[in-house]
């Protein structure tokens, strides 16, 4: 239980942003998980568009610091060389 203004305040804040958070999250996920799923179908076109709607949304999520950007980076690598070996 807060003891203050300023910590019944900061409950507040936490709450939001963790709702917040946790939804961008959940779209991050979704959008990796179509990809791999595009990929793992061997669909190459399905995986390409995948993984075009999926880069804006990883780099989105860097700028919003829900994600390091190392990590969108491994994502982003990940998927795509993974969609240019179903090309072959």
């Amino acid at each position: 239980m807060a003891n203050t203004k300023s910590a019944e305040k900061a409950a507040r804040q936490s709450s939001a942003h963790r709702k917040r958070n946790d939804a961008l999250t959940s779209q991050l996920r979704s959008a990796i998980r179509k990809a791999t799923l595009a990929v793992k179908a061997g669909e190459h076109a399905a995986a390409a568009a995948a993984l075009a709607a999926a880069t804006p949304i990883i780099d989105s999520m860097v700028n919003k610091r829900i994600i390091h950007r190392n990590t969108a980076a491994r994502h982003k690598s990940r998927l795509t060389k993974q969609v240019r070996a179903l090309a072959k």
